[in-house]
């Protein structure tokens, strides 16, 4: 058969029902193949929508997103997507058209260098030199982006050679693959050393990241937290992976975290990270981060363990192959939780006197936090919620209460805006009886809103809950906060009649600028057939709090 038709028989065998992607000369041999498979393929309008709306596929599921563009521009437009992906540990497969072979290395029409251009942000990528290796490649791309630290696999492929034939046999069996046996057990010594660290510690802090969603270690992550009065964190990537609201739960930590959970971090005897990577968001001041901490460091990829923070314990591993056997091991122990009394009291203290708070309007003036807030009472915390980055995110990260994993997709390390409304066509399309929320902000929105067509299209009815004030919400705050109030190019002006636009691509259109309104207005919205735009009128000038200053330790938060 051809090697395009190989290449699909391959993909129905690692399971894949959806790609997203936009077709173009050097792929049409893979889309006139697509044409005969037994696959339903969302065309974008945008390769980076559909590199996003992959990322929001494998984010929904744990399964691995695929994405599909041609060479040149096609392929570099899906750089963003897949330097994502990369940052924030999304599988995804990224199969790319390439031109002729013998046009590569001439700067022929549309060539483009993608696997060099790629090769910092992929976890591996193939470029294809014989036909035959297409199925082979397509079944190690699945198997490298799904194992170990999970990630973007580009493959590459020339468009004579998926247009050759060749004799096709279905793979059989995992892929076997020299040098690549990600650790996912942990050295059982250290998990024991760790162990009896946490029953001697008197201020200890579990502190969780997205590699718990990522491992579908959630019900691992939290039979560990509760075998004692542990207090939990989570980054803005981990939420859910813990139940929130509960007893044990200080909230989110970092730079818009809770003064409780930062507070705790930052005077915690013992800090046990769990799937975490202590970035700078998170940090702060690296040289005054958890001064008084030894750290335990649970991570499957070893090139994260002490890469910023050193390690005291560090254990390689998966966390739903380690987490069972560190709460066995600490059971065991039979530690006494009375030792924790002081610790809790202390928590509690900052928890009273520094709840996440906003002073609310007394008019009908609709404040971001309120937005949230109402949000989460229309959905009755039971949805899907994407969002891009910025001020909107935080603010869902702090008032939406996330109770289980894979509820909350947004970007994270790369902090990508547009993220947003396409990772939420992925979901919705992962997750059809699912209710998938966009929380978008209006400058992210108009970056991507040539995605309302897809939806429209594929009659994929997510929702759209815009946040509009006008401005790129976050970069003004910094103006404001650090930069004199001089602001520059962070004014959105004029801005289109979003109703008005959404319905131009056949989707329903609202608006809403009464926050008494507000909650009927976001059921109605959610009760409406086919994709609908909330577009919410906010405070234009409302900063987000409270927040660590860049470049400052954790006991210096501000507002």
């Amino acid at each position: 058969m051809r090697a395009a038709d190989a290449l699909f028989q391959a993909l129905k065998a690692e399971g894949v029902e959806h790609v997203f992607g936009i077709p173009g000369g050097a792929n049409l041999p893979i889309y006139d193949a697509l044409y005969d498979a037994d696959l339903i393929h969302i065309q974008a309008r945008h390769e980076q929508g559909a590199g996003h709306a992959a990322e929001g596929y494998a984010k929904a599921t744990g399964k691995v997103g695929v994405a599909m563009a041609t060479s040149g521009p096609g392929a570099t437009n899906l750089i963003t997507a897949i330097a994502d992906a990369n940052l924030d540990s999304v599988p995804t497969v990224f199969i790319t058209g390439q031109v002729r072979t013998d046009q590569i290395g001439t700067d022929g029409f549309q060539e483009a260098d993608v696997t060099g251009m790629t090769l910092p942000v992929v976890k591996h990528s193939f470029l294809v030199t014989d036909p035959r290796q297409i199925p082979d490649y397509i079944h190690q791309a699945f198997h490298i982006a799904s194992t170990g630290r999970p990630g973007p696999v580009l493959v590459d492929i020339p468009q004579d050679l998926s247009r050759a034939e060749i004799d096709y046999q279905p793979a059989q069996g995992t892929p076997t693959l020299p040098g690549y046996k990600p650790p996912t057990e942990g050295n059982i010594k250290q998990i024991r050393i760790a162990a009896k660290a946490l029953a001697n510690s008197r201020r200890p802090v579990i502190y969780g990241g997205g590699g718990i969603v990522n491992a579908n270690a959630s019900t691992e992550f939290r039979e560990f937290c509760l075998t004692d009065r542990l207090p939990v964190t989570l980054t803005v990537m981990g939420l859910g992976a813990f139940e929130a609201p509960h007893e044990q739960w200080l909230g989110m930590l970092g730079m818009h975290g809770t003064r409780a959970a930062n507070y705790a971090m930052d005077e915690a005897d013992l800090i046990v990270c769990v799937g975490a990577r202590f970035d700078d968001r998170i940090t702060g001041k690296l040289s005054e981060f958890a001064p008084r901490a030894k750290f335990v460091h649970i991570d499957v990829d070893p090139a994260e363990i002490s890469k910023n923070v050193p390690a005291h314990i560090p254990i390689v591993g998966d966390a739903a192959d380690v987490l069972p056997k560190l709460t066995r091991e600490y059971r065991a122990l039979d530690a006494d939780s009375s030792r924790l009394d002081d610790w809790w009291q202390r928590i509690r203290a900052w928890q009273n006197e520094h709840p996440l708070r906003y002073e609310d309007s007394h008019d009908s003036e609709i404040k971001p936090q309120f937005m949230i807030e109402a949000m989460y009472e229309a959905t009755e915390g039971d949805a899907i919620i994407t969002s891009d980055v910025g001020q909107h995110q935080m603010w869902a990260a702090q008032y939406y209460h996330f109770s289980e994993p894979r509820r909350w997709l947004n970007s994270g390390g790369l902090g990508t805006m547009g993220f947003g409304l396409p990772a939420a066509i992925g979901a919705k399309v992962a997750r059809p009886d699912e209710t998938v929320v966009c929380l978008a902000g209006d400058g992210s929105l108009v970056m991507v809103c040539q995605e309302f067509a897809t939806a429209a299209q594929h009659e994929i009815p997510v929702k759209v809950f815009l946040m509009n004030n006008g401005h790129f919400g976050m970069v003004r705050q910094w103006q404001e906060l650090f930069w004199q109030e001089r602001y520059q190019s962070v004014a959105m002006g004029p801005s289109p009649d979003w109703p008005k636009l959404a319905e131009a691509f056949g989707w329903t259109g609202m608006q809403c600028s009464d926050k008494a309104e507000l909650r009927d207005a976001m059921r109605a919205a959610l009760d409406t057939e086919g994709p609908v735009l909330l577009d919410v009128r906010v405070t234009q000038n409302e900063n987000c709090y409270p927040m660590i200053p860049a470049g400052h330790a954790a006991r210096d938060m501000v507002g």
